[in-house]
């Protein structure tokens, strides 16, 4: 069995402003910066492998939280959202003719215009992590951890999802080949970087 941590990135100006980011390589805000410089990871994961997502909001979470550089990991990118990054949640979904919907209501085929469904991210992801031999830590991005997650727990993106993503947890994952357990959610701790 290994253990699969999950980070989401520090706060950046458009999570803040409410628009959708996706693929687009937004930096993380200044306060982001120094909350995270304050944070280490848990006791328990000073052995862990240390990845990321390749876009810089990802890269920098990491850095910051562990003090290692992570090793880049195309497959961790976040989802494609195509013609509606940079756009509002808020905005689409006032406008009936955007197709924009609730992530309960998406399923498992639910596409952005010229974007990417959750089951296509699944399908990148899983190869992945099939190739872990180790404890993990990946510093990724709010999609890539629902997508995650709904695979652990069953959930379809049809209805309330059964976990609640916030920043500064470590949400671990249990993997024994196609065994997956939903651990306890892990707190950031305060403090330099530890490892």
């Amino acid at each position: 069995m290994i253990r699969l941590g999950l980070l989401r990135h520090g706060h950046t100006s458009w999570n803040r402003a409410g628009r959708i980011q996706g693929r687009t390589d937004i930096a993380l805000d200044d306060e982001a910066r120094a909350q995270l410089g304050a944070l280490r990871l848990p006791d328990g994961w000073a052995d862990a492998d240390i990845v990321s997502s390749p876009l810089s909001r990802a890269v920098e979470t990491g850095v910051l939280v562990t003090g290692k550089t992570p090793l880049e990991i195309p497959a961790l990118t976040e989802m494609d959202w195509g013609a509606w990054e940079g756009a509002r949640g808020e905005d689409l979904n006032a406008d009936p003719a955007s197709g924009f919907r609730h992530i309960e209501d998406w399923g498992w085929d639910y596409c952005p215009p010229d974007g990417e469904s959750p089951r296509a991210v699944r399908a990148r992801l899983l190869p992945w992590v099939s190739t872990l031999a180790r404890d993990t830590v990946a510093i990724c991005h709010i999609g890539i951890m629902r997508v995650l997650l709904a695979h652990a727990t069953g959930w379809a993106f049809d209805g309330p999802a059964p976990f609640q993503i916030k920043r500064n947890r470590l949400f671990v994952l249990h993997i024994d080949g196609n065994d997956w357990q939903v651990a306890p959610v892990e707190r950031l701790q305060e403090g330099p970087p530890c490892g």
